[in-house]
């Protein structure tokens, strides 16, 4: 298992870590198998899609038509960042990807993020090649 650190910058932002991930996928050896890409913060998820400015706008502003960050959760009372966590619940903590041939099987418009829901911060993702 190896670790990337990431800084965020803002409190809702896509951090493209898909060169991260595929130095570590080169860095272990494994010729066929998969990359386990996770997250432990409870405020963070990670998804695999396309690494477009447009697109990227467009999650984020529909996360937030979703889960608006002004709703009255009862979490709020303790941290104010329910929002985040809901949002976090719905994207999900980890992502699957196939190895084959030493490479990350994504496909041609595909990358792999980070998406800081509770920024900005110093956040860890781990990713274990199998």
């Amino acid at each position: 298992m190896e670790s990337i650190e990431i800084r965020t910058k803002s409190r809702v932002e896509l951090v493209d870590i898909t060169k991260d991930v595929k130095k570590i996928v080169n860095k272990s050896g494994v010729k066929n198998g998969l990359a386990v890409v996770y997250t432990k913060h409870t405020t963070t998820a990670i998804i695999v899609n396309e690494n477009e400015g447009g697109l990227k706008r467009d999650i984020i502003s529909t996360l937030e038509k979703i889960v608006p960050s002004n709703g009255s959760y009862a979490h709020n009372a303790i941290d104010n960042n329910a929002d985040a966590h809901i949002r976090a619940v719905l994207l999900g903590n980890s992502a699957v990807i196939p190895v084959f041939n030493s490479k990350l099987c994504l496909g041609t418009w595909q990358s792999v993020f980070l998406v800081e829901l509770d920024g900005p911060r110093k956040r860890t993702v781990y990713v274990t090649v199998i």
